[in-house]
């Protein structure tokens, strides 16, 4: 019916917002990455030139331009120091929803999309991603967005799209560089592979990608070439010079938690009927070959496998819509949103000294209702929609109690802008001891000129860390002075 996919929107509307834009600056910019790629951004937006990234003045060749420009809009847009970088990428993420739920409803119907559409927005991966400036989500949103374009093409020969697939593919390389091009190499599998190579296909990759690489190269030189394509990007296969070295079933519990709550529906995969749908086989070998892609490489963070979620969330979508009893599948999902409540208790202390130094959780009453919740659904029986936003409600709820519980936590022990605003009206009697490269990242994209060293220009305070602790402000002597948020404990 006409209606009803409309109807489905405007129910998702106030779970959009709670997931996705409720308490977006609840915390300050996170970790090393978040306000190097946010002040890199914003010299886009204070110089006017999009063109060569500069952290501090200089040349940053670390990640191609688009989360700068991003960043750098949401700057000119006068957003503010949290919401300029963060905004454009939870915008990002809401309109990737509405793009996936229309391409896997024309590809599978209105059900499937539904489905799919809230398995990837209430799943926990991707509404993380959707909370940080960092480059994991454009890439996914542009080469998600490419591979489910091809959807036609790869079930029924369908070359219409393809225009559009080689542009959005050249999206992705302006988002992360030569990995979307890695990630596609399953198109090549297909037996009409030749039609990849035709140039109504190859001139939009070109017209996107190119121009970009081309103007930076004659700006900036062989620095460019050495630095982006050698140390940034295939380095990384091989060098543990970065320090994110992993064992290689890193990321089996990082895709495992990045489906919460829906992880059990992966079960549905091992359906026969799976197999005969060469679009969903096709999905697959998307996934399996990005995951071993990811798994060989020396280097490994969670969020570098974010663009096989999608994937995995259409299948689940469409798997679930086909299964003659979908009552297990989520009452499973409907149990596991314990996770939930369990994380709300433990990530505030985790998130400052460790997971592995946590204490183990206490059991409190609300660890009962995920109980009730896949009573809930066994009671819908055969109506899987509305069992599946029962379950993505809760999961909302979830979501929503976990960024209450941990975000005065990050705030304090991850992000630098409580220690800026404590030294904010004395800045020109400070200076850097020696505190953690994420924290001097953070510390000067709050305080834009970046404090000087204290090696070089000494000042009556100092900015000093212990270790294991957040950086805190002594006087230049021994004396230390305490400033609440962040300080020493």
């Amino acid at each position: 019916m006409p209606g009803k996919p409309k109807l489905w929107i405007f129910l998702a509307l106030p779970l959009a917002y709670l997931l996705y834009f409720y308490h977006l600056d609840g915390t300050g910019l996170l970790s090393a990455d978040e306000p190097r790629y946010a002040s890199i951004g914003r010299e886009m937006a204070d110089s006017g030139d999009w063109l060569t990234p500069r952290l501090w003045g200089h040349p940053w060749f670390e990640k191609p331009p688009l989360l700068y420009w991003m960043t750098a809009t949401g700057f000119r847009l006068r957003l503010g120091p949290e919401l300029a970088p963060r905004l454009p990428v939870a915008v990002l993420a809401v309109l990737f929803l509405a793009f996936f739920a229309w391409v896997v409803g024309r590809e599978f119907g209105h059900e499937p999309a539904t489905l799919a559409t809230l398995i990837l927005g209430t799943c926990l991966g991707w509404v993380g991603f959707s909370q940080i400036a960092v480059t994991d989500l454009p890439l996914t949103v542009a080469f998600s967005s490419a591979m489910l374009l091809a959807l036609p093409w790869v079930a029924k020969g369908d070359t219409r799209r393809l225009p559009a697939v080689g542009a959005l593919l050249g999206l992705a390389v302006l988002a992360k560089g030569l990995v979307p091009v890695v990630l596609a190499v399953p198109l090549l599998f297909r037996r009409r592979a030749r039609d990849l190579l035709r140039g109504r296909v190859v001139a939009p990759f070109l017209a996107v990608s190119l121009p970009w690489y081309l103007l930076c190269y004659l700006r900036n030189g062989n620095e460019f070439l050495r630095v982006f394509f050698w140390q940034q990007q295939l380095s990384r296969l091989f060098s543990g010079a970065l320090l994110h070295v992993r064992p290689p079933w890193f990321y089996i519990p990082v895709i495992a938690g990045g489906l919460l709550p829906w992880l059990p529906l992966v079960g549905l995969f091992a359906r026969p009927a799976f197999w005969r749908d060469p679009r969903c086989v096709f999905l697959l070998w998307c996934v399996l070959f990005g995951l071993a892609f990811f798994s060989i490489s020396t280097n490994k963070l969670p969020g570098y496998v974010l663009p096989l979620v999608p994937a995995l969330a259409a299948v689940m979508g469409l798997e679930l819509s086909e299964v003659a009893n979908p009552r297990p599948w989520l009452a499973a999902s409907a149990l596991l949103l314990v996770a939930f409540p369990v994380a709300a208790q433990v990530l505030p202390a985790g998130v400052g000294s460790g997971l592995s130094h946590a204490l183990w959780p206490q059991f409190e009453w609300v660890w009962l209702l995920p109980v009730l919740v896949a009573a809930g659904v066994c009671i819908l029986g055969t109506q899987r929609v509305a069992a599946t936003l029962l379950v993505s409600m809760c999961a909302t709820a979830g979501i929503v109690a976990i960024k209450a519980a941990t975000m005065p936590e990050l705030d304090r022990s991850a992000s630098a802008r409580g220690l800026w605003r404590a030294i904010e009206l004395r800045a020109d009697s400070v200076c850097v001891a020696g505190i953690q490269a994420k924290w001097r990242y953070g510390l000067n994209y709050y305080s834009v000129t970046p404090l000087p060293d204290c090696r070089t220009t000494p000042k009556p305070l100092e900015v000093r860390q212990t270790l294991g602790q957040p950086p805190y402000l002594a006087s230049g002597g021994n004396g230390d002075t305490q400033l609440g948020v962040p300080g020493r404990r």
